[in-house]
């Protein structure tokens, strides 16, 4: 189940950052556009970006390294993990237990 949760999770991310980058890019070029002021539309795709690339780095340098670890490292690493992951419980290809 950890490994197709790591993979699963994995992909959601990167299309996370992948729409974050897209759509930052999309309102940045034209922010009259969809009505937002220029210096929110930078603020708001900065932000995006950044969050998608937290919890990227989140997910490779401090959950996966610890998965499988015995003690309190190993229950925090899948913890994390399964926190991570909650916001896609209800996709698709969410890998039930």
């Amino acid at each position: 189940m950890t490994d197709a949760l790591v993979a699963f999770l994995r992909a959601r991310l990167d299309e996370q950052l992948e729409k974050a980058r897209f759509a930052s890019s999309t309102v940045a070029k034209a922010p009259e556009r969809f009505g937002v002021d220029p210096e929110d539309a930078a603020a708001h795709a900065r932000f995006s970006v950044a969050t998608a690339e937290v919890h990227l780095a989140l997910l490779e340098d401090t959950v996966i390294p610890h998965l499988g670890a015995g003690g309190a490292a190993g229950r925090t690493a899948e913890y994390q993990l399964r926190l991570l992951a909650a916001p896609y419980v209800e996709h698709k290809d969410y890998p039930h237990d």
